[in-house]
């Protein structure tokens, strides 16, 4: 049996928490997409992921509408792109530190806070997604420096970094990083080494994607041959299974899994319930890993 909770930001939070990226779906119904952030809460979620791209100011908009100050849930949020509604792409890079602090501020307005708890810094150095060009090219110090004078103006509590490699986490180690939000799952564990030195420097391990498949080409965990007779043994869903493995895999992995869906919150918290033995372990593991390094731009 795995551990329920883990260690976040100076925190004891519930492994699983929920990621508000499918918010948007909701953007015509926001009765049901309060109703299902309360709901997430009276399931025990205490950590909620966010941006103010996520459905151009929406999910925050919804978040803060819908938790309460009582309700103690610690808000993630990220920065390094902002909203583009006129794009191509719903976002557009935002990596300058100037950027970053407009994002901020940005992110401290919808989420009517004095505060972020937690930033996430959004390099795009790994995974897939965009990469940097140009002047959204810029160096890991500058970026360090403006989010650490944030946290000391009080504007932020603790930073975190999203879509990096293990040389980059390495030399932000000092400015005292509490989470790693990267691409990882089942299918697609590239980046083994960086969670072993998360898990060593005590720091949360956030997978995004977390079930693989986040882009056309890319290896699917619910696809598994290992996964589905996992499933079918245990009577869940692969999806679950998917989940449950990072859980039993090291003890700082965190989960912020999405949906718009109150049976799938339902599912998602479950999968964290979920016991695997030994020998499903090992199958488990035995599934290979292919890259998910797939950059679009």
């Amino acid at each position: 049996m795995t551990s329920p909770t883990a260690a976040f930001a100076d925190r004891t939070v519930l492994r699983v928490g929920y990621g508000a990226l499918q918010l948007e779906r909701l953007h015509d119904r926001r009765d049901e997409a309060l109703a299902l952030l309360r709901h997430a809460v009276e399931l025990g979620v205490d950590h909620v992921d966010t941006a103010e791209f996520y459905g151009f100011g929406f999910a925050n908009d919804v978040i803060r509408e819908a938790l309460r100050p009582e309700d103690d849930v610690l808000v993630v949020t990220k920065v390094g792109a902002d909203p583009d509604p006129g794009g191509p792409l719903p976002l557009r890079l935002a990596q300058r530190p100037e950027q970053l602090r407009a994002s901020v501020e940005d992110n401290l307005r919808s989420l009517g806070l004095d505060r972020l708890p937690v930033v996430n810094l959004r390099r795009l150095d790994s995974g897939p997604g965009l990469r940097p060009e140009g002047d959204q090219v810029v160096g890991l110090d500058d970026q360090l420096a403006v989010m650490t004078a944030l946290r000391d103006e009080g504007k932020i509590g603790a930073i975190g970094l999203s879509s990096v490699t293990l040389d980059v986490l390495r030399r932000a180690l000092p400015a005292g990083i509490v989470c790693v939000q990267n691409a990882y799952s089942l299918v697609s564990r590239d980046d083994e080494e960086l969670l072993r030195l998360c898990a060593a420097e005590g720091i949360a391990w956030v997978p995004f994607f977390p079930l693989g498949g986040a882009f056309p080409g890319l290896p699917k965990a619910t696809e598994e041959p290992a996964v589905h007779a996992a499933a079918e043994s245990l009577g869940v869903t692969p999806a679950q299974i998917g989940l449950a493995w990072l859980l039993h895999h090291a003890p700082n992995v965190l989960l912020i899994p999405g949906t718009a869906d109150a049976a799938h919150l339902e599912a998602n918290m479950a999968a964290g319930r979920i016991t695997l033995d030994t020998a499903t372990l090992a199958a488990l593991d035995a599934v290979e890993s292919r890259s998910h390094d797939v950059p679009l731009g």
